[in-house]
């Protein structure tokens, strides 16, 4: 082990800015070198969704010093940024996780004695609200406290720029260079809550921006006073799973007209231990348990599920046999798309100049859909910043008119009151789409096959493998560095026809480390490392005429990949 391992550990107990409660916590490992490298080898860095890590004193932890120090360094270029500005402004929201209120706390009295007002939310609420009120007050920046889906011991900090984006690649690099500066924790400047709001610079978010945002979400509503019917006639099952998605997912319900929404009792009320579930993650079928049982019970057409910072939204459907399916995150956002871009056509209102966005990890579906509605598609890197940043810039440059983004992770947008993704406004969509649909005798399973026998029978996988600490860090990279080295030609009948490397920043958009490999036939795989925890995630996709055809050429694809990747894993260990 490096001694600037141990340096940093010893540099932690010998602060005297660092409290006697986490130097206890440190004395608990002293001699455990696995322990102390693991939490002192590298300082938490920014990923796609900012800083996020397991609670706990170290360098490599989530504490209040680590939130103290990246505040710090954000004061700092807020007040370089816009200095201009007589007095910058941030809002804070944070979720149902261990030590968010304290976090969002540290992080508010921090900026208060850097010269920046605070706006901070009295209780916790879903990060797409965040991105709404950071432009609702026409504030510099904003932060939330959470870790989105991560398992309970976890924790973040995400940072928002003056649109309501996530910091992009040159924010936040410019933000990180500010943290660097910043030696010492006796540096770290703040004030008392008392003093903060005594003079002005610590602000509490009450209901009248639940009002707003309400307004907004429900201004993007397709659903006509001859739809009423239909969204009353429509049973809803929805889970928060011990989030923030119970404050604001019942009343976009009810504001649109559904009047038969049925909440999970167990999971309504937020936990940061989230007892009823392995985790909070609406892409897993697990995380539903509670809710299929409730959905029986209720003989519900829809289930929606949403992760703790309300985000990600996850459907499950009843189909004509009364059995429930759950719909994959590119599933869900192939019904949304068609179901705006349908009725905006039936309407009138589909702009001629309309884009949808998605990420290169997201099925081609949504495209095949939108360029059926003459509408055009852009693809971003993965995170919802980059699908931000294009909105933003459709904004500013009157280009495009933007219509829908989503990605194959659950996340989904549409209309310009926000610039991250968004769960509620998932919920409401997919809520519509179902009423509109049932009343015509359609379950959302026979539309998702309509357009499958439209456009082509399009099957998605994703695999991910859990590497953990500076060892599995290295390994990740390891892999990435054996795919780009042998690249292969064929996969069994399969033809590669092209491989893209984001790392040499292709079609305009910023490096990153990801590998794309494209077959001839259309068939792709992708490998990323994840920018929020230590994985690999491997992306599959094919497009057959049918179910069986598509199964077979993902069998052929999965095989072969999975086999390289994990003859790396196992013979590492």
């Amino acid at each position: 082990m490096s001694m600037t391992v141990v340096d940093q550990y010893q540099q932690w107990m010998n602060d005297p800015a660092i409290d006697e409660e986490t130097k206890t916590e440190l004395r608990r490992i002293e001699g455990n070198e696995k322990e102390i490298e693991d939490r002192f080898f590298k300082e938490l860095e920014f990923g796609t969704g900012g800083l996020r890590g397991i609670i706990g004193a170290g360098t490599n932890r989530m504490n209040k010093y680590t939130v103290g120090k990246a505040t710090q360094g954000l004061t700092h270029y807020l007040n370089k940024q816009f200095a201009h500005v007589e007095t910058p402004k941030v809002a804070i929201a944070y979720d149902s996780r261990h030590q968010s209120p304290e976090f969002a706390l540290e992080a508010a009295l921090v900026l208060a004695a850097g010269g920046i007002k605070a706006y901070v939310f009295e209780a916790l609420r879903p990060t797409p609200q965040l991105s709404f009120a950071v432009r609702e007050l026409k504030a510099q920046a904003g932060i939330v406290i959470t870790a989105s889906h991560n398992p309970p011991e976890y924790n973040g900090y995400k940072v928002y720029n003056q649109h309501g984006g996530q910091l992009v690649v040159d924010e936040a690099k410019a933000v990180i260079a500010e943290i660097q500066q910043i030696a010492a924790f006796s540096s770290i400047q703040k004030l008392s809550r008392e003093a903060a709001e005594e003079q002005g610079s610590l602000h509490w978010i009450g209901e009248e921006m639940d009002e707003k945002y309400i307004e907004a979400v429900t201004s993007v509503s397709l659903m006509t006073d001859q739809d009423r019917a239909a969204l009353e006639d429509l049973k809803v099952v929805f889970t928060a799973l011990h989030g923030t998605g119970s404050t604001l997912v019942p009343p976009i319900l009810k504001a649109i007209g559904c009047k038969q929404v049925h909440s999970v009792a167990e999971q309504a009320d937020p936990d940061a231990d989230f007892s009823t579930v392995k985790s909070p993650n609406p892409e897993e079928r697990d995380a539903f348990a509670i809710a299929l049982r409730d959905a029986q019970e209720y003989d519900a057409d829809l289930i929606i599920g949403t992760d703790p910072d309300a985000d990600r939204m996850g459907a499950v459907v009843k189909d004509q046999s009364g059995a429930y399916q759950i719909l994959s995150g590119n599933q869900s956002g192939a019904i949304m798309a068609e179901y705006l871009l349908s009725r905006m056509k039936e309407r009138g209102t589909l702009p001629e100049n309309g884009m949808l966005i998605k990420t290169i990890v997201t099925s081609e579906l949504g495209a095949s859909i939108a360029k059926h509605y003459q509408v055009e598609t852009m693809d971003t890197l993965t995170g919802f910043k980059y699908i931000g940043e294009k909105m933003t810039q459709f904004e500013q440059d009157g280009s495009y008119f933007f219509l829908f983004g989503y990605e194959e992770s659950y996340g989904y947008l549409a209309g310009t009151y926000a610039r991250d993704k968004d769960a509620i406004i998932a919920s409401m969509l997919i809520a519509e789409a179902a009423a509109y649909y049932k009343a015509q005798g359609k379950s959302l399973v026979d539309v998702l096959n309509e357009l499958y026998a439209q456009h082509g029978y399009y099957k998605e996988k994703l695999q991910s493998i859990t590497l953990k600490g500076k060892s599995g860090m290295e390994l990740i990279q390891q892999i990435m560095d054996d795919w780009r080295q042998q690249q292969p030609a064929e996969i069994g009948p399969l033809q590669v026809a092209q491989v893209e490397d984001y790392a040499q920043g292709l079609h305009g958009l910023p490096r990153e480390n990801v590998l794309k490999f494209k077959c001839a036939d259309g068939s792709w795989f992708c490998l990323r490392p994840s920018g929020t925890e230590p994985k690999i995630k491997i992306y599959f996709s094919v497009c057959r005429d049918s179910e069986a055809d598509s199964a077979k050429t993902m069998q052929v694809l999965e095989d072969y990949v999975m086999k390289r990747v994990t003859d790396m894993t196992s013979t590492s260990t």
